[in-house]
């Protein structure tokens, strides 16, 4: 592994009986990347991580962490990773502050070895730092729980899907946080269900059903979109889904937002569209070229998978 690589992973392989979970994945993490991992559950993700945070080993294929296998090194690994599940794992039962006591005891330092890496997270919770971890709100459980993971200051982060089920306030947050753990040379890998959230990372890897679409920047990624995008809507939202997708010149047709995405070739006519939409009983129609979107490239490579 050459050393500006935090993360490497070739070929990874993992099934559950039938279920093949990750099939032949590569890629890899630059040091000092906020790298993300965007796609919707059942994609892989949170199998991925648990190969990388060393609990699983692969039926196939290898993975290193700062250089080290994930399985024959994986307690060298465990002593340079921070680890946040996806579902919150810290103990309910106790305080904040016995929580992110308990967590530096694990890794055999103190609270305040690396309080300079954590203060700006934790002054945030830290005025609930005597409520039990259960009573906290989802935002702070989320920041609490990223202390607990940096508390040893780990060379790479691992991030499942941190900010689902939390508001876009403390989402925004997060993020905000993420970079200036990115600023201060940490490596992290972050997976997320949200479109938006990949625009806040360096690159990004699309997955799906335990594949990889594409690994780009956020912009490398948009502009591998080939095709004419058009955005529909009118009054009988469903049946202009119904119909746009019966159109000769159609190739996809999906709810975004509050309008229609439309894929379409080269030839497409919107004015002949307009007027087949109109001799079809659908009026007051609004069709429109629109630029894609990180969203758009996903579906359209889903697609064509």
């Amino acid at each position: 592994m050459t050393g500006d690589m935090a993360i490497r992973v070739e070929a990874l392989t993992k099934r559950y009986g039938a279920v093949t979970a990750l099939d032949g994945i590569s890629f890899e993490v630059r040091r000092g990347e906020l790298f993300g991992l965007i796609g919707p559950d059942g994609a892989g993700k949170t199998t991925l991580f648990r190969l990388l945070a060393t609990l699983l080993e692969p039926d196939a294929g290898r993975a290193e962490i700062d250089g080290c296998d994930t399985v024959r090194e994986y307690r060298t690994i465990r002593n340079r990773l921070g680890y946040m599940p996806g579902r919150f794992s810290l103990y309910p039962d106790l305080s904040v502050e016995e929580n992110l006591s308990f967590f530096a005891a694990l890794f055999g330092v103190g609270v305040r070895d690396n309080y300079d890496l954590i203060a700006p997270i934790y002054r945030q919770i830290e005025p609930f730092r005597s409520r039990r971890a259960g009573k906290l709100s989802g935002g702070m459980k989320q920041k609490l729980a990223l202390c607990c993971a940096l508390i040893h200051r780990p060379s790479v982060l691992l991030l499942d899907e941190p900010t689902t089920g939390v508001d876009p306030v403390s989402r925004s947050e997060f993020w905000e946080m993420l970079a200036r753990l990115r600023n201060e040379g940490i490596s992290i890998l972050v997976a997320t269900p949200y479109m938006d959230e990949a625009r806040r990372c360096d690159r990004v890897a699309l997955c799906d059903r335990g594949r990889l679409l594409a690994v780009e920047t956020p912009a490398g990624v948009v502009a591998t979109f080939d095709a004419p995008l058009y955005a529909l809507s009118g009054r009988d939202m469903y049946g202009l889904l119904r119909a746009a997708r019966a159109e000769t010149g159609v190739e996809a047709c999906y709810p975004f937002g509050a309008v229609h995405h439309l894929t379409v070739g080269r030839d497409f006519d919107p004015e002949g569209f307009r007027q087949r939409l109109a001799a079809a009983g659908f009026h007051d129609v609004a069709l429109h070229r629109v630029e894609p979107g990180i969203e758009d490239l996903f579906i359209k490579r889903m697609h064509h998978e």
